[in-house]
């Protein structure tokens, strides 16, 4: 017999409208995504912080550059020969009437030598202060090489109109500070020391002369000049001659052969390099003589570009002398040029690193989703923020450790840090070890990924682009194991 004082049951009450909104799995994929948008605001700051550290490596390298030696441009041999000319100029005196005026002025014709051979010996080596440090060297290079006879009835000069006795013979060197003796130069039985030129010739950006004596008309002779310098960087040789040859040898392994030529050999090992350069005088901008275009004879930038992130110096168009000589400007890709920077520096590399950052926290937020949804492990939204920001700190700790301890090992150990620190945070949420050990099973091949891409030079966009591809695929196929309307039913 039925207790008639038993309550009827009651259907089950239905969620609210709210409740449902509260935990709809839409609803928080969408505030992943904006939380995921919402960090790329102190993933610009990481980058800013870079960018703050880069400039300050760079300051300090040039400080101590500027004291060492900076970037050496290594130009020359030129004869150059005094001569007078004339010229009547017609002026009009008080009385209104005409008179002839007679004005004499001194000028130079220039030859450049028939041959030249360079041979220079690198002794790269780093300088540091404090946390920083930059590439200087030390480097002797001798310079050797044969003049031939000026023909003045090209240039139209009268052989008497030539002090003959006060030509002079003209090397450049772009920062005289690097100097460490002073240059000689030999030429037939004379000798003579390279002094600091003055305003009359300027051919380089530091122009260096010394006197000879041709009394007997004749510049036909061979020369030999050895200078012993210091400079930072990169070693540039401007070469003048008809035909040039370059042997350039040094105790450096990874040499970048930039300018305008390529060398014809090389020879590359773990401890040194030589390159060996011949070069024809076709595609020079200015003649084997000419009179009148004392002016500088090149234009260099000496900028400081290493990274995609500053933009890059213009270089003018070649320009004729303003004297009207056939003389052009002559830029970097007329020069031979040997860079002892290291590849990509550890800022360089973080910045890159640094670039992916935001994939990397979508990848692991999509990952956590996952995780969550398949064990049925739920994860508060701030903890998705704590995650985050864990994440985001990597970059700044791997900059940090990557100045003191280098890039290799800084990423290492950020790396181990922040997947210890999610993987332990996950386990205190899951209470699941499997879930946490798989979590940091992803979050190791998501860095290792990362790392790989920074080793490879050529081929990091096709091997990015695939990896990424790749997971794409491996959650789609994830995805396709997930019952989706059953959250819209509860």
């Amino acid at each position: 017999m039925e207790n008639q004082n038993t309550p009827p049951a009651f259907p089950p009450s239905q969620p609210t409208f709210f409740e449902r909104l509260a935990n709809s799995v839409i609803l928080k994929l969408g505030i992943i995504l904006f939380l995921v948008l919402l960090l790329l605001i102190p993933m610009d700051s990481v980058k800013d912080l870079i960018r703050e550290r880069k400039n300050r490596d760079q300051a300090v390298s040039q400080e101590i550059t500027s004291k060492w030696g900076n970037k050496q441009v290594v130009s020359g041999p030129i004869i150059g020969i005094p001569y007078t000319y004339s010229y009547n100029v017609n002026t009009t005196d008080e009385k209104g009437e005409i008179k002839v005026e007679k004005h004499v002025e001194k000028d130079y014709v220039f030859l450049v030598s028939k041959k030249l051979n360079v041979k220079s010996t690198v002794e790269p080596t780093y300088l540091k202060r404090g946390i920083y440090q930059t590439v200087v060297y030390n480097a002797t290079v001798a310079l050797r090489g044969e003049f031939d006879e000026i023909d003045l009835a090209k240039l139209d000069l009268n052989p008497e109109d030539l002090a003959w006795e006060k030509a002079k013979v003209f090397i450049g060197l772009s920062d005289l500070k690097g100097v460490k003796a002073v240059p000689k130069l030999n030429m037939g039985q004379a000798e003579a020391e390279f002094e600091v030129g003055n305003t009359d010739v300027s051919l380089f950006e530091q122009t260096m002369v010394a006197n000879v004596d041709l009394s007997d008309r004749s510049t036909k002779n061979q020369f030999e000049i050895n200078l012993d310098i210091r400079g930072s960087r990169n070693l540039t040789v401007f070469p003048t001659s008809n035909e040039t040859s370059i042997i350039v040898s040094g105790t450096w392994d990874n040499p970048s052969f930039n300018g305008g030529f390529l060398p014809e050999d090389r020879t590359i090992s773990e401890t040194d390099f030589e390159a060996h350069w011949r070069i024809p005088s076709f595609s020079r901008k200015f003649p084997q003589q000419w009179k009148g275009a004392r002016g500088s004879m090149y234009y260099v930038t000496h900028s400081e570009i290493t990274d995609a992130d500053y933009p890059a110096v213009s270089i003018p168009e070649p320009k004729v002398s303003s004297s009207g000589a056939n003389v052009q400007m002559s830029t970097e890709q007329d020069m031979v040029q040997i860079n002892f920077l290291e590849s990509v520096n550890n800022y360089q590399k973080t910045t890159r690193v640094a670039k992916y950052g935001i994939l990397v926290v979508l990848l692991t937020f999509t990952s956590l989703f996952f995780t969550e949804v398949i064990k049925k492990q739920r994860v508060h939204i701030v903890q998705y923020v704590l995650i985050g920001c864990a994440m985001v700190l990597f970059y700044s700790l791997l900059l940090a450790l990557s100045e003191h301890i280098g890039f290799n090992w800084g990423y290492l150990t950020a790396a181990v840090a922040t997947i210890m620190l999610i993987s332990s945070f996950i386990l205190g949420i899951t209470k699941d070890k499997k879930i946490a050990f798989v979590f940091s099973g992803i979050l190791s091949a998501f860095y290792i990924f990362i790392f790989s891409l920074m080793q490879l030079q050529d081929y990091s966009l096709i091997v990015g682009t695939i990896g990424v591809f790749v997971i794409l695929a491996l959650l789609m196929r994830l995805s396709t194991r997930v019952n989706w309307y059953q959250f819209e039913k509860k």
